[in-house]
């Protein structure tokens, strides 16, 4: 939706804007709440359509709006990854489909197990659940550590377990729950073509491009973070989570570095793509005065970030020839390996 999608404008104004009316509700204007509470009877009976909007995107419940914001924070790495419009369909995309599974789901069990379901927690839970379905697909999984020796600890863990907590928070907000994971599969097939028809149009994007980058971009984390000189307490907060994020990865890319220095020093490539090279090289012995297919083109720019990371540039070059081009699986063997 907006130019700057390395700023993440779009998830900071999800973070700032819902929480601050779903604490204003629960303190000052109780009274209203009425108004955003979502109550299926009245879609249905007195077709109140605006009940829709309102009682599925501000959450009643001030331990949904925390759980829910951790996860929105979390998950701004996707609108960082594929820019604010894209991200914005997904969101989009996500919330009309949710409120049609919503109402599916609810007359199934009635129909099923007799349960007359008159509302559901309100909030912009739908869309939230919807994104653990690129989270878990697209995220590589690294380890932190382990507990025990047998329970491991990922990147990944915290996010789970807050989806958890949220999940947990309320008698029917599985729900919620099942028609967001469902939304995001729907949305993310390739055989749909779902997110062809629910996007946000261009001129839409630039319309908030102009008007909402100004107030809620703020510059991406450099790496040299100056923990404790944010202007806010909430800025400090996003700096140390970053700083907390950037080690562990760092650790993980250290370790990674010992290993391969006890083991001989240069990544087994033989071992995480053994197809790739071993149809190479069978190619190479089989007919060795043929042309060899030309190397696949690498973009400079991803391989810049896998040297941020603190991977050589042979190293970086030779995962995302070997991966196709994929950013995501060569972090993630280079990683793992």
């Amino acid at each position: 939706m907006f130019s700057s999608h390395d700023k993440a404008p779009l998830s900071k104004s999800l973070l700032l804007v819902p929480s601050a009316i779903s604490i204003l509700l629960t303190l000052l204007f109780q009274h209203y709440q009425k108004f955003f509470a979502y109550n299926l009877q009245a879609v249905k009976e007195d077709f109140q359509i605006w009940r829709l909007v309102c009682g599925r995107t501000i959450c009643l419940d001030l331990k949904d709006t925390f759980c829910s914001t951790l996860l929105i924070y979390n998950f701004r790495i996707f609108e960082r990854r594929y820019g604010s419009r894209k991200f914005s369909s997904f969101l989009l995309g996500a919330w009309m489909l949710s409120a049609l599974f919503d109402l599916l789901l609810v007359e199934i069990t009635q129909y099923i197990f007799g349960i007359t379901i008159n509302s559901l927690p309100s909030g912009f839970l739908g869309p939230v659940f919807a994104l653990f379905v690129p989270f878990y697909s697209s995220i590589p999984r690294v380890q932190v550590t382990q507990v025990l020796g047998h329970f491991s600890i990922t990147n990944k863990s915290l996010v789970y377990i807050l989806g958890l907590q949220l999940l947990t928070s309320g008698s029917y907000i599985w729900i919620l729950a099942l028609s967001g994971l469902i939304s995001g599969i729907c949305y993310n097939s390739s055989i749909l073509k779902v997110h062809r028809i629910l996007c946000v149009p261009r001129w839409v994007a630039k319309i908030f491009s102009w008007t909402l980058e100004p107030v809620f971009s703020s510059a991406e984390p450099t790496n040299e973070v100056r923990v404790g000189m944010g202007a806010t307490v909430d800025i400090q907060r996003q700096q140390r989570m970053e700083l907390l994020d950037r080690q562990i990865m760092m650790s993980q890319v250290a370790q990674m570095r010992r290993q391969r220095q006890q083991q001989g020093g240069m990544i087994n490539w033989n071992r995480l793509f053994p197809p790739l090279r071993h149809r190479h090289n069978a190619n190479y012995q089989d007919h060795p005065s043929e042309g060899i297919p030309p190397p696949t083109e690498v973009s400079e720019e991803q391989v810049a970030r896998l040297m941020e990371m603190g991977f050589s540039r042979g190293d970086a070059l030779e995962a995302l020839r070997a991966s196709n081009n994929d950013l995501n699986v060569a972090t993630n063997f280079l990683l793992q390996h």
